[in-house]
């Protein structure tokens, strides 16, 4: 019989973030699904940092002019499967979706052209390629993408989870010449408690599908089918930016070149 596939270390580090750096829990764009993710994800997350600053000048009440933020530049894009990609434990794409991937992969002005960069976009499921048990939907997975070159990470053996990979998911692209940091990258999921959070300790950028692949969801109900965790998530998110006021901290290295 094979073992639940559950992520315990994952759900403690959540509620230690929680209690300690709750800002972390926090992503730095926010789309319904996928198919609303922009070409353009720098420009996108460049604009919501210029906002962050001017809000931040409006609280302080002051008039001296901020410096301009460090232009962001993402190269890679790290996918979530379930409920980002595919309805969750299957390897089917909604069409909507893998219209989207397609786009993303052969737009010539898309920064994740397939034909310009190759080993700009890879999928990090903590189902498929977490486990050699998993193996079956990896290959299903990369012979249904086969024409866009999106390949499954395949967690090495004795590794953690999401959102404990995030070193490994670095490596990969920094072995292909994909990015210099981590900085480059932006992690895309359904997920505050793995996605986000791997986003957070990595030192990447982060994209919150709320709705999974759901299109037309209002948000004040969520989308069907959502378990417990999923909805504590969805409220927590709430709370922390509407009551608390609190914002994704962008990521350090990003943060260390602008101060420069």
């Amino acid at each position: 019989m094979n073992p639940p596939n559950t992520n315990l270390r994952a759900f403690n580090l959540a509620v230690q973030t929680l209690l300690k750096t709750p800002s972390q829990f926090l992503p730095h764009l926010t789309i319904p699904t996928i198919t609303h993710l922009p070409e353009d994800l720098s420009t996108a997350l460049q604009q919501q940092q210029q906002q962050q600053q001017q809000q931040q000048q409006k609280t302080n009440d002051t008039n001296n002019d901020l410096p301009k933020p460090k232009p962001i530049t993402i190269r890679a894009l790290v996918l979530d499967k379930d409920n980002t990609l595919c309805p969750a434990k299957t390897t089917s794409f909604p069409p909507q979706i893998f219209e989207k991937l397609h786009a993303l992969r052969t737009s010539p002005t898309s920064p994740f052209n397939q034909t310009h960069h190759p080993d700009a976009i890879l999928i990090v499921s903590n189902r498929a390629g977490s486990h050699p048990r998993y193996e079956a939907e990896v290959v299903d997975i990369e012979d249904r993408l086969s024409g866009l070159k999106i390949p499954v990470f395949r967690l090495g053996e004795g590794g953690a989870k999401k959102p404990f990979c995030g070193a490994e998911v670095l490596a990969w692209f920094k072995e292909r010449g994909v990015v210099s940091g981590a900085d480059e990258i932006a992690v895309v999921g359904d997920r505050l408690g793995t996605d986000v959070l791997m986003a957070a300790r990595m030192g990447a950028w982060s994209v919150w599908c709320r709705d999974g692949i759901t299109e037309g969801v209002d948000p004040k109900i969520g989308r069907p089918g959502m378990n417990l965790l999923e909805k504590m998530e969805v409220w927590v998110e709430r709370y922390l930016r509407e009551s608390k006021g609190l914002k994704a901290p962008a990521p350090q290295g990003w943060r260390g070149s602008n101060d420069q």
